[in-house]
């Protein structure tokens, strides 16, 4: 399978839906990966277990501000940069690239750099969804080490954090994105093929393709947004009325940077790790929690995540607890 042009508007939305409102705009992303794929060429997908045990994979994401990012969109030579002190930290090549993030503007950001590099884009991810935190991995869930971490910019600085766990990169990464202007790319969790496909959440981009062309979970409720209330911080929260069959429901959406729940006659129709996402009806596109207003006309579609998020390490990770919510699947 390879990712051209037309199969990239399939997957930008499908990155948009596991974002669960989160995840940074995809928009943003989708003109500098289209400009990677028409100079250098269609991006191969292969699953980790096709290549040897121990080739060499690069997790790939973009850490900040969104609005930075949407301004500084990197440049042709910031890859070849990463990569090359990726490499030399692990005296092998790069034989892959892998999305660190799926869910919004991360997976179409490292097709653009898959495509630079000339290497193949893993079909797997290390969250299966967008969560905020670095740490908030299926690699930190396997035990697998956060580091050599490798930050770097467009005009070629680097950082190279080493010995720190997932908590502390977390920590770590903030003050230095501050330095770099708001921007980096980051290159964390680095592993080899063997290791992702025993850890990594597999089938990632397909996953999204196929929930780009539309072949998701049927809705739970269609209807309009009656009023969006935003406490700060982040913070959101949405009224959902139904229409047409679901004419006199009300669905209420909480959310972070993310969607985290969606409650009912107070009962939870989903609950964070689950992906929550509301679809536009004009565009078909999922809406960014930033972006929901008043009167939009939506579908609320709601599915599980990879299922190590649904264990004892992955809840206390990523379920409610980690978002200050008290409410019982």
């Amino acid at each position: 399978m390879h990712l051209d042009a037309e199969a990239l508007a399939d997957f930008a939305r499908g990155c948009a839906v596991l974002g669960s409102g989160g995840g940074g705009p995809v928009a943003d992303t989708v003109p500098v990966a289209a400009q990677a794929i028409e100079e250098c060429g269609p991006v191969p997908v292969v699953a980790a277990d096709a290549l040897p045990d121990d080739a060499l994979v690069m997790p790939v994401s973009l850490v900040g501000s969104p609005a930075v990012a949407a301004e500084r969109i990197g440049g042709r030579a910031e890859p070849g940069r990463l990569a090359a002190r990726v490499e030399a930290l692990h005296g092998r090549p790069v034989a892959a690239v892998m999305c660190g993030e799926i869910g919004g503007q991360n997976g179409c950001f490292t097709v653009a750099w898959a495509a630079r590099l000339g290497v193949p884009l893993l079909d797997a991810d290390a969250m299966g969804r967008a969560f905020p935190r670095m740490d908030q991995t299926v690699l930190e869930l396997a035990g697998l080490a956060a580091s050599p971490a490798v930050l770097a910019d467009e005009h070629g600085r680097t950082v190279v954090l080493d010995h720190v766990d997932g908590p502390y990169l977390e920590e770590l990464v903030r003050p230095v994105v501050a330095a770099f202007g708001g921007r980096v790319v980051s290159s964390d969790y680095p592993l080899a093929a063997g290791q992702a496909a025993r850890h990594a959440v597999t089938g990632s981009v397909t996953r999204a393709l196929a929930l780009g062309r539309g072949e998701g979970p049927r809705p739970v409720l269609t209807g309009k947004v009656a009023s969006v209330r935003r406490p700060g911080d982040g913070a959101a929260g949405v009224l959902l009325e139904g229409a047409g069959d679901d004419a006199g429901r009300l669905v209420l959406l909480e959310a972070r940077s993310e969607f985290v729940v969606a409650m009912e006659d107070g009962r939870p129709l989903a609950l964070v790790p689950d992906v929550i996402a509301l679809i536009d009806e004009r565009t078909g596109w999922a809406v960014p929690v930033e972006e929901v207003r008043y009167g939009l006309r939506v579908r609320l579609v709601t599915f599980p995540t990879a299922p190590v998020w649904y264990s004892a390490a992955g809840l206390a990770l990523a379920g409610p607890a980690a978002y200050g919510l008290e409410v019982a699947r």
